[in-house]
């Protein structure tokens, strides 16, 4: 076989390959778009290579949080690089710390779309960071992809949102629950600041308008406080028939593990928590929130084709005690969409990239298949997992698909 036909027969196999995952649209070698075309905008993109930013917490009381996002995105873009890339350019990662500090994810966002000209940004985590950022995104016309379910009441054309709103996790599962257990009292607790007060201010309202029940309880602890005693005293005191918790970070681990020594368990006490993941888990220890429930849209449990072969893959690469979390798996979408959003506008330039992607469905995702809607959400479903001691989740109950609805009348 001749050179040239050697290379054709390469070529087309793997395009074939590629094509047969779901994970391309078209043809996507680089030769056949040049790079004058399909970067008009200056950003970080040559003949062989574009530029990504990872903005996480690497260090800090939310890296606890935010190294699965890290390790899942970086994954990603290793599978991709190893099928040939995007557009046949390879990406380049140039990783940011946001080190659990608000003003730096401001900081280190202007200095990746400024400074290094990204194509595109896989970051942030909680929604103090991300609200941080934003102003940067918006005013460069950067693009982001954000992974952490959040409270909703935001729509940016510069941001994709991976994770769930509040009408995805909040409201569904308050749903749940209430009608599970039967429950009518609750008791609100979160950390303090703008992702924790503002779901439980729709908590509440859900809970007080909708289903009938009362909250006679509600507390916020400092990020990183790692003191529960004089609310857990409240608590029972109260004895509410559910805690609905969104303790984030590493006060988690505290958090359960003085739940526990204080006698409330699942065995007397029901808990729903809409921030614990197997990432958190990880460093509270299963025996510490057994039997209590998490709302979340993905759980390393899933029993799909999709997501046993992206359990081996992280598991292979970050190691076999590595687990893997809601955010974890929604970050993991990022590099793939962003793939598929380049490839369907044949080009860089954020505001065709932009255009590109609503109404695209991942197929593989391992939660399930996702469709990406015009608001730059995902329709989605909700899962409830209970824990077990062994750190991992029993799905016992799995919605339907629920359409992204981020300005919910009457929860403003």
């Amino acid at each position: 076989m001749s050179t040239l036909n050697r290379r054709g027969f390469i070529k087309g196999a793997m395009l074939g390959a590629m094509m047969a995952a779901g994970l391309v649209t078209g043809h996507a070698f680089a030769a056949d778009y040049p790079t004058a075309k399909v970067n008009t905008t200056g950003l970080a993109v040559t003949d062989t290579t574009v530029k990504v930013g990872i903005l996480h917490s690497a260090t800090g009381t939310m890296a606890i949080s935010e190294t699965g996002s890290i390790q899942a995105e970086k994954l990603a873009i290793e599978q991709i690089n190893a099928m040939g890339g995007i557009l046949g350019r390879k990406i380049e990662v140039v990783q940011e710390d946001g080190a659990s500090d608000w003003p730096t994810f401001a900081e280190k966002a202007k200095k990746l779309l400024e400074k290094d000209k990204v194509a595109s940004v896989m970051g942030c985590w909680t929604s103090a960071s991300r609200k941080a950022a934003l102003p940067v995104f918006e005013k460069d016309n950067g693009l982001l992809f954000y992974p952490t379910f959040y409270e909703g009441l935001e729509q940016s054309k510069n941001v994709f949102y991976t994770g769930q709103e509040a009408t995805q996790q909040i409201l569904a599962g308050l749903d749940w629950i209430a009608k599970e257990k039967k429950a009518k009292t609750f008791y609100l607790i979160g950390s303090d600041y703008i992702w924790p007060r503002t779901s439980m201010k729709i908590a509440r309202k859900h809970i007080e308008q909708h289903l009938g029940g009362k909250v006679v309880g509600e507390e916020y602890i400092a990020l990183g406080d790692t003191q529960f005693g004089s609310v857990i005293n409240k608590i029972k005191l109260k004895k509410p028939d559910v805690i609905y918790a969104a303790v984030v970070g590493g006060s988690n681990v505290a958090w359960f593990k003085q739940l526990n020594a204080a006698g409330l368990n699942s065995s007397k006490q029901t808990m729903l928590t809409i921030s614990v993941t197997e990432d958190e888990v990880l460093g509270i220890g299963g025996e510490n929130l057994a039997g209590f429930y998490s709302a979340m849209k993905y759980f390393q449990s899933q029993d799909n084709d999709a997501n046993k072969k992206f359990v081996e893959a992280f598991k292979k690469r970050w190691g076999k005690d590595a687990v893997i979390g809601d955010v974890t798996q929604a970050a993991y979408l990022g590099p793939w969409l962003y793939k598929a959003a380049v490839e369907r506008a044949g080009s860089f330039d954020v505001d065709k990239v932009q255009a590109a992607l609503p109404g695209y469905e991942f197929k593989d995702a391992p939660e399930g298949p996702v469709t990406v809607e015009a608001n730059h959400h995902l329709t989605t479903k909700l899962r409830i997992g209970q824990w077990g001691k062994d750190g991992q989740a029993k799905v016992v109950y799995t919605s339907g698909y629920i359409k992204p609805d981020p300005f919910p009348k009457g929860y403003q």
